[in-house]
C-alpha cells in the first residue's frame, strides 16, 4: 500500500504570480492568497485558479476572511524601501512597511488562536544592514516575542539557477513546537549566515537572543544549468537590436568590459552574455558577464534596468532584451505556466517573485519537518486531552 505524503495548509501573502506556492508544491494547500497588484491577480488565477484569491491591500483583509488555521504564512512582503537602489527608509517606507500591516493581521489571528505555528519571511539581502541592522532587529523582536523561536538564511539562487539572487529568508516556529532532529546548528554556516547577519544576530538583546536559531540548510545537490542552455533561439516576446543600438552598448563599456567582449568573440563558439546598463560616477556604462550566470532579475521601472542578452559568435556580435520566457526560466518556473502577454508585465511579474526551487529546498528541509513536528504536538495534546477526559468521566 502506498502512503499518501501529509499535506498542510498555508496563507500566501504578497502572493505575487504564486511563485512561493510553486515552491512549496503539491504537500501544500493554499487556503488563501493575497496580493495588491490586479495585473499579478490576473496571472496567479490563470494558473492555480481564483478560489483561494484575494486582490486588495493587506491593511483592509479581516481575519474572517482567512479560512481555517493555517500551518504556514508565507509573507514575500515589498522590497522597495529595502534593496540598494531604494529609498533607504527601510521598514518606515510605505512599500516594505506594509509588513506591519501583514503582521498585524497574523497577531489578531491569535485572539481565536489561529495563528500558524510557523511564518517564513522573504526579502532582499539589504534587509540585513537596513538601518545598521536596526530592522532586521526589530522584525526578529516582534517574532520572539508572539512566542516564536526565529532563524534566518541568505540564500542566493545561483546555487539553484543561472542567476545571481541573493535574499533573506526569516523562519519562525511557535516555541510549542518541538523542534525536530537536523533543522537547527550550534554554528552558523557561512554559505548561508554571512558575517553582517551574524553581527545582527550577536547585537541582540540577550532576552530576544535566547529565542534565536541558526537553521540548517544543506547545499543543493545536482548542477546548475548553464544560462546559455535557457536562452531562446527565437522568441516571440522581443526583437534583435538594430546593429546601432548594438554599437552603442559596446561603446557605452569600460575597457575592461569590452575586453570580455574581444574575448568571448575570439573563442569562434556561440557566447551568451548579460548586461545591464549602469550609473558611474555619472555616466551611463553597460557591464556586461560571461560567467554563465545571469545578473539579478529587477522590475523594470525605466530602460537602464532591463537586463539584455548579448550573442557572440566570431565577429558576429547581437544584442535584444532579455525575453518573458528567459526570465521565467531564471526564475525557476516551469514552461507550462502561462505568462502574462504584454512584456513588461511578464518582467515584472517574474523579477518580483522569489525562485521557485529555493522555496523548494527550505520546503523540503526546513518548513516540512517543523510543519509535521507541529501536526504531531497538537495530535499529541489532542490525544491526552482526549484520556484526561475520559478518565474524569470514568
Amino acid at each position: 500500500m502506498t502512503t499518501q505524503p501529509q499535506q498542510f495548509d498555508f496563507y500566501e501573502f504578497f502572493a505575487g504570480g504564486g511563485m512561493a506556492r510553486m515552491g512549496l508544491g503539491k504537500q501544500w494547500n493554499c487556503l488563501f492568497a493575497n496580493d495588491f497588484d490586479p495585473k499579478k491577480g490576473a496571472s496567479y488565477a490563470a494558473n492555480f485558479g481564483d478560489d483561494a484569491l484575494h486582490i486588495g491591500d493587506v491593511a483592509k483583509v479581516q481575519p474572517a476572511q482567512l479560512p481555517g488555521k493555517a500551518m504556514l504564512a508565507w509573507g514575500s512582503f515589498p522590497c522597495q524601501d529595502l534593496s540598494l537602489a531604494g529609498n533607504g527608509k527601510g521598514l518606515a517606507g510605505s512599500r516594505s512597511g506594509v509588513f506591519w500591516a501583514f503582521w498585524d493581521l497574523l497577531t489578531r489571528l491569535r485572539a481565536e488562536q489561529r495563528m500558524p505555528p510557523i511564518i517564513a519571511l522573504e526579502n532582499v539581502s539589504g534587509l540585513v544592514t537596513s538601518h545598521r541592522g536596526k530592522d532586521l532587529t526589530t522584525l526578529i523582536e516582534c517574532l520572539a516575542n508572539a512566542g516564536y523561536r526565529v532563524g534566518a538564511l541568505e540564500v542566493d539562487a545561483a546555487h539553484f539557477v543561472p542567476q545571481s539572487r541573493p535574499r533573506l529568508f526569516i523562519i519562525a516556529v511557535q516555541k510549542t513546537v518541538p523542534m525536530p532532529r537536523g533543522v537547527t546548528t550550534r554554528t552558523p554556516n557561512p554559505a548561508w549566515h554571512r558575517r553582517q547577519l551574524q553581527d545582527v544576530v550577536e547585537a541582540l538583546p540577550v532576552s530576544v537572543r535566547k529565542s534565536w536559531v541558526w537553521w540548517k540548510l544543506p547545499m543543493p545537490e545536482g548542477a546548475v544549468p548553464h544560462l546559455e542552455e535557457l536562452i531562446e533561439d527565437a522568441p516571440t516576446s522581443v526583437a534583435l537590436h538594430s546593429a546601432t543600438q548594438t554599437q552603442q552598448l559596446l561603446d557605452m563599456m569600460t575597457a575592461a568590459n569590452l575586453a570580455k567582449v574581444h574575448e568571448a568573440a575570439r573563442t569562434g563558439a556561440r557566447q551568451v552574455g548579460t548586461l545591464y546598463k549602469r550609473t558611474r560616477l555619472g555616466t551611463q556604462r553597460a557591464e556586461i558577464r560571461f560567467d554563465g550566470i545571469s545578473g539579478c532579475l529587477r522590475t523594470p521601472s525605466g530602460g537602464s534596468s532591463r537586463q539584455i542578452v548579448m550573442l557572440i559568435q566570431g565577429k558576429q556580435i547581437r544584442s535584444r532584451l532579455i525575453s518573458a520566457r528567459e526570465t521565467a526560466r531564471l526564475m525557476g518556473i516551469p514552461e507550462s505556466y502561462q505568462l502574462p502577454d504584454k512584456y513588461n508585465e511578464a518582467y515584472h511579474l517574474t523579477g518580483d517573485g522569489v525562485v521557485v526551487p529555493v522555496v523548494a529546498h527550505l520546503a523540503r528541509h526546513i518548513l516540512e519537518p517543523l510543519a509535521l513536528s507541529a501536526r504531531h504536538a497538537v495530535t499529541e495534546t489532542q490525544q491526552s486531552a482526549s484520556h484526561d477526559t475520559s478518565l474524569r468521566a470514568a
